[in-house]
């Protein structure tokens, strides 16, 4: 099942007409991101393969009705805050149990944003992606 947070990101993207005001979109999400404190900055938390710095880590909240997955990242990229804000969506709140099945590419795709980001900016989204699944299954 797909976040009514992600869902509400979809809907929102379809009522914006250009993708002037989508990136514009995307960068408030970013702005609106907390920042990840420095002593999470490190070369432990960084993604690899993001031409930005990137860093996230997992929070894991296990309870009697099962077990949340959550992370929290930061860039020094204002569009990568934006998309780190947009994964969260997608990801965050979710069962840790089902992290593995959902299927970032086809859920982003319903944004279009391979079609409107850079190489470099798709390759780091992919990264981001490929990190927040191995810190799910670190924790399966």
């Amino acid at each position: 099942m797909i976040p009514s947070r992600f869902e509400q990101i979809v809907e929102d993207f379809q009522f914006l007409e250009n993708w002037q005001d989508r990136y514009g979109y995307i960068i408030d999400l970013g702005k609106a991101l907390p920042e990840l404190e420095d002593a999470l900055r490190v070369q432990a938390t960084k993604v690899h393969g993001c031409a930005s710095q990137v860093w996230m880590v997992a929070e894991i909240a296990r309870s009697s009705t099962g077990t949340a997955f959550r992370f929290r990242g930061d860039s020094d990229a204002i569009i990568v805050r934006g998309l780190i804000a947009v994964l969260g969506a997608l990801y965050n709140g979710t069962d840790l149990s089902d992290v593995p099945a959902i299927d970032a590419v086809s859920q982003l795709k319903r944004l279009d944003l391979e079609n409107h980001l850079s190489a470099q900016r798709s390759n780091g989204l992919q990264a981001m992606v490929a990190r927040i699944q191995s810190m799910a299954r670190e924790h399966l």
